[in-house]
């Protein structure tokens, strides 16, 4: 556990309302935790860090990523969702071993580091084997992200069909006892489910399971997927009494007001991931829906054979898309949208946190809380000169402008580059996955 650090000197968005923004700020953080912040904190014997001439935020959260998938990035950078399923759910998914498992997720937990994402929930729908979720586990755990390991399925049609008569895979009791003994750790449980099944009690099975196990759930609903109840599934979640705080629901794209404010009312919680859903056409992206039903969302990379794999590209397609949303039918009506750059940030980090069930340790910079800070440089040939530090992050930044990255107190990254890895051995990991996925290295 690292002991005594000083972020120093920069503007500091601390997220929380109380606390404001701090101009000339600094954080202190004692044994991972940020103890106090204000201008001109005066402190012996601290690591200081310098963060003149950043933006300090709190750690980016994605709440939904197939981190596995990293290994295939831009294999379809123009697909349609039906494609995507053809080509990586049923293609090449099976093909995957625990070997190309923690290939994939070791390179996209260190892409989400570097990118200043903190916190990331990995949607793991490859557990084809318990080998394969052990070997998910290892590297979330080697590349030191604080991460929710989102337990899911193996990628075999027998699971993935609408119609199957199979449960979630049991080896998830394991799962929770072998790996997720304390709450203290860098990484907590969820269960990938896959949505209501046309067997009630499939669905019940899963439900129950994840509760058991004390998980919680994150699933996909709202998508234009023909001949499935992810169409419209929170009124059959609802119909089952299964709804409640501990699930959030991703894309949503065609979830109605009432399903909405079903979730709204049950507490859940919400994941959009507004450049793949446009991309691939699950649905517009319901960013101001959302908002207008008393929910706030979070924000999600979704998967980098299509997608960036950054905060940065998911903040400006909520921003646009959420904005553009209220643009009145009738053009003699002036434009008046509510949605502003502080909101979408808010999205890109406490909000992301509390659908983690982590707001109380991640989200904002508050002291008592875990010290998961970004620095983005302001002096950049693209962030320069600072006028809007809020605007610099959501509209004007990108991945090379993040300076340094911490992880609890820990430094991953640093002066630009991250601590402690060997991107040659990385290349050479991934590319072997990538080949052996492929079936190009025979």
């Amino acid at each position: 556990m690292p002991g005594r650090l000083l972020v120093r000197g920069g503007f500091v968005l601390t997220g929380d309302d109380r606390l404001g923004d701090v101009a000339d700020g600094d954080v202190l953080v004692e044994d991972g935790l940020i103890v106090e912040v204000g201008r001109r904190v005066e402190v012996a014997d601290a690591e200081i860090v310098n963060a003149t001439g950043c933006v300090v935020i709190p750690g980016f959260v994605d709440t939904h990523r197939h981190t596995w998938q990293s290994v295939l990035r831009g294999l379809l950078p123009s697909c349609t969702l039906a494609e995507y399923f053809g080509q990586v759910m049923f293609g090449v998914g099976p093909r995957f071993r625990p070997e190309d498992v923690y290939a994939g997720t070791l390179l996209g937990s260190l892409e989400a580091l570097n990118a200043g994402i903190t916190t990331m929930v990995d949607w793991a729908h490859i557990n084809n084997t318990p080998e394969h979720a052990d070997a998910g586990i290892a590297a979330l755990t080697d590349a030191g992200i604080r991460a929710m390991y989102a337990h899911g399925c193996p990628t075999f049609p027998e699971y993935l069909v609408n119609e199957t008569s199979l449960g979630h895979p049991d080896d998830a009791r394991r799962i929770r006892n072998q790996y997720f003994s304390s709450a203290e750790q860098l990484l907590t449980l969820a269960l990938a489910l896959r949505g209501p099944n046309p067997d009630p009690e499939i669905t019940r099975h899963d439900w129950n399971l994840a509760r058991d196990l004390g998980a919680r759930i994150t699933v996909h609903m709202g998508v234009a997927v023909k001949d499935s109840l992810l169409t419209h599934g929170v009124l059959e979640l609802q119909g089952e009494e299964l709804l409640g705080p501990d699930t959030t629901y991703i894309h949503c794209n065609f979830t109605t007001d009432a399903e909405f404010q079903m979730i709204r009312d049950s507490g859940g919680t919400v994941s959009i991931a507004p450049y793949v859903e446009m991309v691939m056409g699950h649905g517009r992206p319901p960013v101001e829906r959302v908002l207008h039903n008393g929910l706030q969302p979070s924000l999600s990379a979704d998967v980098v054979t299509t997608v960036p794999g950054d905060m940065f590209t998911q903040m400006r397609a909520a921003f646009a898309a959420g904005r553009i949303e209220q643009l009145p039918d009738d053009p003699d009506v002036p434009f008046d949208p509510a949605l502003t750059h502080r909101d979408v940030l808010r999205f890109a980090t406490l909000d992301g946190a509390a659908a983690c069930g982590l707001d109380d340790k991640i989200g904002s910079i508050t002291p008592g809380k875990d010290a998961d800070l970004v620095l983005i440089r302001a002096d950049d040939i693209n962030t320069m000169p600072l006028n809007d530090p809020a605007a610099v992050v959501v509209t004007s930044a990108d991945t090379s402008n993040v300076d340094t990255v911490l992880v609890r107190g820990r430094v991953v990254k640093h002066n630009g580059d991250l601590s402690d890895v060997d991107l040659h051995r990385l290349h050479d990991l991934t590319s072997a996955a990538r080949d052996h996925v492929l079936g190009t290295d025979s």
